[in-house]
């Protein structure tokens, strides 16, 4: 008595498929929640500056790539200085300032007063924040301890991680009915 088996050449082609394919779907929908993270952090920026250019909204960048050893990761960020300021705040005013921190994030924080030349600030920042002006040599500074910490980027992961299992899910089953 002989055993056929049919389809078993397919059944090979698809399990030898199925690694690309559950990779691509991986790489898609991490790329779907990094954009809704960009979206998100973009979204709660200009609702929150009062004075601004939407520079820094503008200069969010987010990118998918497969590491060294082979992981699908995902990255939003901005190269704009004042993007970590404005996360994590500046000296002891944004030290002392409420601030929810990933795991192994721990800002050192100056201690001292810093000088800001008003005639490198578009606004009047004592006008605007109530920083104080003091002139120096002829020469107007604003002096501060610092800016708190309004955090942008860190509340907008923390929005889309909740729902970042069921992206990857849907894409992943999509991927494997298409074998």
């Amino acid at each position: 008595m002989g055993v056929e088996i049919r389809g078993m050449d397919r059944l090979k082609a698809k399990l030898k498929a199925m690694p690309k394919v559950v990779e691509d779907a991986v790489w898609d929908g991490t790329f779907e929640i990094v954009e809704e993270v960009a979206t998100n952090a973009a979204s709660r920026l200009q609702s929150s500056v009062k004075h601004g250019s939407g520079e820094l909204a503008g200069s969010i960048k987010h990118e998918v790539v497969v590491d060294a050893s082979g992981k699908v990761v995902g990255r939003v960020w901005s190269d704009k200085d004042t993007a970590i300021y404005r996360e994590f705040g500046t000296g002891p005013v944004g030290e002392a300032s409420p601030k929810d921190l990933p795991p192994g994030i721990n800002p050192v924080y100056s201690q001292e007063r810093w000088f800001i030349p008003a005639n490198k600030v578009a606004i009047d920042l004592e006008a605007i924040y109530g920083i104080p002006r003091v002139t120096i040599k002829d020469q107007d500074f604003f002096i501060t301890r610092g800016q708190p910490a309004r955090p942008w980027l860190y509340p907008s992961l923390k929005e889309v991680e909740e729902q970042a299992p069921s992206i990857l899910a849907d894409y992943v089953k999509e991927g494997l009915k298409k074998l």
